[in-house]
C-alpha cells in the first residue's frame, strides 16, 4: 500500500511544483477506488472568506464522476526554497471525507515530516453520527 501513497505524494508534488514554480505553493492529490489519482489546488480569491481547502477541487471531481475516494493528500511550501509538508486534513476536509466513509484514509502532519496516512475513523474516533447510531 505504500505505493499508492508514494504516488499521491508524487501526483501533488508534481502539481505543486508545475503551478507555483516560486514562492507559495500548495496541492492536495486523491486517489479514486478506481485507481485514478485526481489533483487540485485551492482557488486563488480577493478576499479570504471565500477560499477552499486544496482538495476540495479533487473532492467535486469525485462527485463529479460518482467515484469513492480511498485516499488523501494535502502539501505545502513556504517558497521554492522550503521544505514541502504534508497537512493533516483540516476539519472541514475531514467531514468532507466522511460521506466516503471511515476507511478513507488521509496523510497527516508528523513532527518528521514522514508520509504516514490515518483513516477517517482514526482521525475522528468521536465522530457525532455516533448519535444516529451510525459508526465510521
Amino acid at each position: 500500500m505504500q505505493e499508492v501513497e508514494q504516488s499521491l505524494y508524487d501526483a501533488a508534488l508534481a502539481l505543486l511544483q508545475t503551478r507555483y514554480p516560486t514562492g507559495w505553493g500548495g496541492a492536495a492529490a486523491v486517489r479514486l477506488a478506481s485507481g485514478d489519482i485526481i489533483t487540485s489546488v485551492a482557488p486563488d480569491v480577493k478576499n479570504d472568506a471565500l477560499s477552499l481547502c486544496m482538495e476540495v477541487g479533487a473532492y467535486l471531481e469525485a462527485h463529479k464522476r460518482d467515484e469513492v475516494v480511498t485516499h488523501s493528500l494535502c502539501l505545502c511550501r513556504e517558497d521554492e526554497h522550503s521544505q514541502v509538508l504534508i497537512l493533516s486534513p483540516c476539519g472541514v476536509c475531514q467531514e468532507r471525507l466522511v460521506h466516503w466513509g471511515g476507511d478513507v484514509k488521509a496523510a497527516i502532519s508528523t513532527p518528521d515530516n514522514q508520509l504516514v496516512f490515518k483513516t477517517v475513523r482514526e482521525l475522528m474516533p468521536h465522530h457525532w453520527s455516533l448519535v444516529n447510531d451510525e459508526f465510521l
